[in-house]
C-alpha cells in the first residue's frame, strides 16, 4: 500500500487511537467486528466498489456504510468504518487491507490494556521460530486446500493453555481466513506492527549458531545508531547458514551469510 490509501490509513490510525484507549480490554470486540468487515469486503466484490469508488460522494459511501453495520455493530466500529469509506483508497484491495490492518491493532490494543502486549510479541516470534524446522506443520497451517476449521483446530492444539488469548485470535485467523498471505509472513507482519506500538523497530536476523547476548546487544546498538529508533532483534537459527548474518528491517535486506556468498560466486561463474 502506497501513496493516496498509505496517506488514508495513517489518517484513520490517527483517528482510532483514541477509540481503542477508551475502549480499553473491549478494544478485541472492536477487533473482531472490523474483521467481520473484512471478510464481507473480501467476499463481495460490489461492495468493495460501493465504498473505494472515487467518484461517489464521500457522505454517500458513509452513509451505505453505517445502514450496513448500523444495526449489529457497535457504535465505535461504525464510526470508524464511516471514516474509511470517506476517505480515498487507489484500489478496492487497500480500502480491505486498511480494515484488516485496523483489526490487528485494535486486538494488540486490547493486550496493551492488559499489559502484555510485550509478550504477546514475544509470542509470536517464538512460534514463527519454532516452525522454521517443521515444515510439515509450516504447510499445513498454509494450506487454502483444506478445510479451515482443522487448520484452526491445530493452531489450537498448540497454542490453547500455552499462549495469550490475543495471540491464538491472531494465529486462528491467520490460518483460517489467510487472505492470499501464508502463516509464518502473516504472524512477522503482525509482530511487526506490535513492535511499532511499542515504538520500536524489529530487526529479523538469521544466524548459522545462537548468540550471546553480549553480541546481541552489540548488534542492537549498531542497528539503533543506523536507524535513529529503538531495535527489537529477533533471532532465527538456521544450520543450514554456514557464517555470517542476515538482517532484515522492512524492505532494507542485509545479508552476509557464507551461504549466500557461496551462491553469489556460483552465479557469477555459470553468467
Amino acid at each position: 500500500m502506497r501513496g493516496t490509501s498509505l496517506a488514508s490509513l495513517h489518517a484513520a490510525q490517527d483517528r482510532l487511537e483514541p477509540v481503542l484507549a477508551a475502549a480499553g480490554e473491549q478494544a478485541h470486540t472492536i477487533g473482531d467486528q472490523l474483521f467481520a468487515v473484512v471478510d464481507a469486503l473480501d467476499a463481495s466484490g460490489a461492495l468493495r466498489r460501493s465504498l473505494a469508488d472515487p467518484s461517489r460522494p464521500a457522505q454517500d459511501k458513509a452513509d451505505l456504510a453505517r445502514s450496513l453495520l448500523v444495526k449489529a455493530f457497535d457504535p465505535r466500529t461504525v464510526e470508524i468504518v464511516e471514516g474509511l469509506a470517506r476517505a480515498r483508497w487507489s484500489s478496492e484491495r487497500d480500502l480491505a487491507d486498511a480494515v484488516d490492518t485496523l483489526g490487528i491493532t485494535a486486538y494488540l490494543a486490547s493486550a496493551q490494556a492488559r499489559g502484555v502486549l510485550e509478550a504477546v510479541e514475544s509470542e509470536l516470534f517464538r512460534i514463527t521460530r519454532e516452525l522454521v524446522g517443521q515444515r510439515e506443520v509450516r504447510q499445513a497451517l498454509s494450506d487454502s486446500s483444506t478445510d479451515p476449521a482443522r487448520r484452526i483446530k491445530l493452531v489450537d492444539d498448540i497454542l490453547v493453555g500455552k499462549a495469550d488469548p490475543v495471540t491464538i485470535a491472531i494465529c486462528r485467523r491467520a490460518t483460517g481466513i489467510p487472505r492470499g498471505e501464508r502463516f509464518v509472513p502473516a504472524l512477522v507482519r503482525v509482530g511487526g506492527i506490535a513492535a511499532a506500538r511499542r515504538n520500536r523497530i524489529v530487526a529479523s536476523v538469521t544466524s548459522g549458531t545462537e548468540l550471546s547476548q553480549a553480541q546481541l546487544d552489540r548488534l542492537a546498538a549498531l542497528l539503533e545508531s543506523a536507524y535513529g529508533s529503538a531495535v527489537q532483534i529477533d533471532l532465527t537459527v538456521n544450520p543450514e547458514v554456514v557464517g555470517g548474518l542476515r538482517i532484515q528491517i522492512g524492505s532494507d535486506v542485509v545479508d552476509s551469510t557464507v551461504l549466500t556468498r557461496l551462491a553469489d560466486a556460483r552465479r557469477r561463474l555459470a553468467g
